[in-house]
């Protein structure tokens, strides 16, 4: 299954673009969101429920998903658009819904640590907000799972979130949704994220002596998909040679970062979770994590039938992938693996300087191993959460956060309700790079600069769902 758009869709600069032009499939819903929160009635109507899906022919699973689609319906609205949102909990278990990237107060956010009430069982919650900021945003389940592998980001609870601006030109052909995803999680003693770490890469932050203590059992999974197909099972990506097309990538994984590449063609990155790149850049493979968002233009100018997928062999046979097929190719799906690339954020931003920050807070994140039969444990600044009144921000004001990561996993880190600017990543300075996530590599370190400009909690935590459930959170408080 494809979610995508038509060809042309985007207005000229300075118009709206009108949601009701959007087709797509029958199985993959779009719904506009138009201005009738002003009423009784919501928007959209979101149902969790426990579904089956069919990955590929004789590959079926079950899952709890969203008004019974993976990924869940996409929601689409213009920016500033007052949003009403209907969440029916048809499951025995209270639910939250996070609205990831998006302005809002914590009530609404869908992090219990920040007060938003549950969508309780066989219950009902209204989630209503103004869409900002613009562009690829998304929603997904922000429940606890701890061991039960079938809960929070474990299971299909995800789908894309669209805010569209009037100001964004849209010269591309067509518009297509991709959510990388892997399913039936298991606990294995091997780490099957980790590629293996170029002996160049600088680590600023690797202990001395090192950490010898045995590793505890990490997530894994047998299963992967783009969307809800493995790679064959559903319909290609169909272009025409000379289209531009918009592909928006998101990582709605549990546990994996993935990288991924289109042989015979490149990527050129314009968008970072949904935020402009002050200097867009073409890339053989982009490299996304966990909660991360990816929009890149795709030049269609190599025709033939390929394979889009993760550059890991294992990984894209195991179902990541999915075929492009140019008009009038009919040959088998080619897969050449991509030249050797270095992801690295700060070519898409500039060298201006950075105001001066009102405070600078270093945050320190250390893993405690759990050894061969056990979980690993997370410490922020030597302590699990709950932190009590140990972070805070006053309104208004500049910080300066400096991540340091002592251990051997990268990490996507995630600011509820904020948008930082990354300043440095591992010693290399950038400007302007506006995100809500972000990878720090293993004994990496970042600095980013975040704007206290959102006052309530604001949750603060790594996207992979086992260390977040197992000590890697914060909540910040505005005093």
């Amino acid at each position: 299954m494809i979610a995508t758009g038509a060809a042309r869709l985007r207005p000229a600069l300075g118009k709206s673009r009108d949601p009701q032009q959007v087709p797509g499939p029958p199985q993959y819903r779009m719904v506009p969101l138009e201005a009738k929160a002003t009423g009784h009635a919501a928007d959209s109507t979101l149902q969790i429920a426990p579904m089956m899906v069919e990955l590929a022919p004789q590959v079926v699973i079950s899952t709890i998903g969203y008004s019974n689609q993976v990924p869940g319906p996409l929601l689409r609205t213009r920016e500033g658009q007052l949003v009403t949102v209907d969440v029916v909990n048809d499951t025995d278990v209270p639910e939250y819904v996070h609205w990831h990237g998006l302005f809002v107060p914590p009530e609404v956010d869908g992090a219990e640590e920040e007060g938003t009430p549950p969508v309780p069982p066989h219950g009902r919650r209204r989630y209503q907000f103004v869409a900002k900021p613009a562009g690829s945003r998304w929603y997904h389940s922000h429940t606890a799972a701890m061991m039960d592998l079938h809960r929070g980001s474990y299971t299909g609870q995800f789908g894309f979130f669209m805010i569209d601006s009037a100001s964004d030109p849209g010269h591309y052909d067509q518009e297509v949704f991709l959510a990388l995803r892997e399913w039936q999680y298991f606990l294995s003693t091997m780490d099957q994220d980790e590629m293996a770490a170029d002996p160049h890469d600088p680590k600023p932050e690797r202990p001395v002596p090192p950490d010898l203590r045995p590793n505890g059992l990490e997530v894994s999974a047998p299963l992967y998909s783009i969307n809800d197909k493995m790679l064959g099972a559903g319909d290609p990506l169909r272009v025409q040679p000379g289209q531009r097309v918009l592909i928006h990538l998101l990582n709605a994984s549990a546990a994996q970062i993935h990288r991924v590449a289109l042989p015979g063609h490149k990527f050129q990155v314009i968008a970072l979770d949904g935020n402009p790149v002050p200097a867009p850049q073409p890339v053989d493979v982009i490299e996304i994590a966990p909660g991360e968002r990816v929009d890149a233009i795709v030049e269609m100018n190599n025709p033939g039938v390929w394979i889009l997928g993760e550059i890991r062999d294992f990984a894209r046979q195991s179902g990541m992938g999915i075929v492009v097929e140019y008009a009038n190719q009919k040959q088998r799906a080619q897969w050449t693996p991509p030249p050797k690339s270095h992801w690295d954020y700060t070519i898409f931003g500039t060298t201006a300087p950075h105001p001066a920050p009102d405070h600078t807070l270093d945050m320190v994140f250390e893993k405690v191993p759990g050894g061969s039969n056990g979980i690993n444990h997370w410490l922020v600044n030597g302590k699990e959460y709950p932190h009590e009144h140990e972070f805070l921000f006053r309104q208004g004001r500049r910080y300066r956060l400096v991540f340091h990561n002592r251990s051997d996993d990268s990490h996507p880190l995630h600011f509820h309700r904020h948008v930082f600017e990354l300043v440095e990543l591992n010693g290399k300075p950038t400007a302007g790079i506006r995100k809500d996530t972000v990878i720090v590599p293993a004994f990496g370190r970042a600095m980013v600069d975040l704007v206290a400009d959102q006052p309530g909690l604001t949750l603060f935590h790594c996207h992979i769902q086992q260390h977040m459930d197992f000590g890697f959170m914060a909540l910040f408080r505005y005093v």
